[in-house]
């Protein structure tokens, strides 16, 4: 009589520890790589903004650096607009924005800088093709740009002639180049002459003029819409500056002061800067032309 209670119990503790078990097995893969999609998630954005600082022309600064400097200007803005207008929303607003600024720059010097550069990759693969219808190797055509490529594109050429003469190791000074020029022109150029120097081949004057031809009639097209573009950018900009502006000016006045730092002041301070960053985002994701990916690096 026992043993049958025994077992009653014994039997449904069984199965439920069981049931309890797969289940948790099941839901393993959801619950302990969630670490690991942090971590990636964490080195992926300092990858972005190494990638950025790089293509800026920032190549010693670094994530940490940037967002320390993004910390610290948050808090002077906050720390001024509340000095001058006692409004903790506004504060909080301004530390907010300032904090974007940092980022801001460094993304529209980038972007300003990759620009400039599809100006001058056309004539980067130029010089590369003379030079390689000269007679010299790929090392020394590379490393020739360092005296006679475009100005701004010298500096990571001569790079690449000191690395070249101390390790004669092109790959990997290829993959240096590739790090401190940052941009996915440069690599599918670098990469076509590591497959040429690799594989060989007698084709690789005429891939490299074919892509100088496209390089020059896409720099053109780009350069043609962004012009037309640029009044809408502008305008959008002053309409999300505009009334931020008016703010200010209104809470520097002691009772509209007071009303601000109310419940319903600071709700609508912050609706208002949520809905000013949403629009100015996609008013930019809209108006902006799509970059090419960087498959190389």
């Amino acid at each position: 009589m026992i043993d049958t209670s025994l077992e009653r119990l014994v039997l449904p503790l069984a199965l439920g520890i069981a049931l309890g078990l797969g289940l948790l097995l099941m839901a393993s893969p959801l619950l302990w790589p969630e670490r690991q999609r942090r971590d990636s998630g964490t080195s992926r954005l300092m990858s972005t903004l190494a990638e950025r600082l790089a293509l800026a022309g920032l190549p010693s600064a670094t994530p940490v650096m940037l967002l320390v400097a993004s910390a610290l200007l948050a808090l002077l803005c906050g720390a001024l607009v509340l000095a001058f207008v006692p409004v903790i929303a506004l504060g909080l607003a301004a530390a907010v924005i300032g904090g974007m600024v940092p980022i801001s720059v460094v993304t529209w010097r980038a972007r300003a800088r990759r620009r400039a550069n599809r100006a001058l990759w056309p004539d980067v693969v130029d010089h590369l093709v003379s030079a390689v219808r000269s007679g010299l190797s790929l090392p020394d055509a590379l490393a020739a740009l360092a005296h006679t490529g475009p100005l701004h594109s010298r500096a990571a050429f001569e790079e690449f002639e000191r690395d070249y003469r101390s390790t004669a190791n092109f790959s990997r000074c290829l993959d240096r180049l590739k790090q401190r020029l940052a941009d996915p022109v440069a690599d599918r150029i670098l990469e076509t002459l590591r497959m040429s120097r690799e594989v060989g081949g007698s084709d690789l004057t005429a891939v490299l003029r074919n892509l100088s031809a496209y390089l020059r009639q896409e720099a053109a097209i780009r350069s043609e819409v962004e012009a037309r573009q640029s009044w809408v950018v502008n305008a959008a900009r002053l309409g999300a500056v505009a009334p931020w502006v008016v703010l200010l000016l209104l809470a520097s006045r002691p009772e509209a002061a007071l009303a601000y730092n109310s419940a319903g002041g600071v709700a609508l301070i912050a609706g208002g800067l949520a809905v000013t960053v949403l629009a100015y985002r996609i008013m930019l994701a809209i108006g902006r032309l799509p970059e090419e990916s960087r498959w190389f690096q």
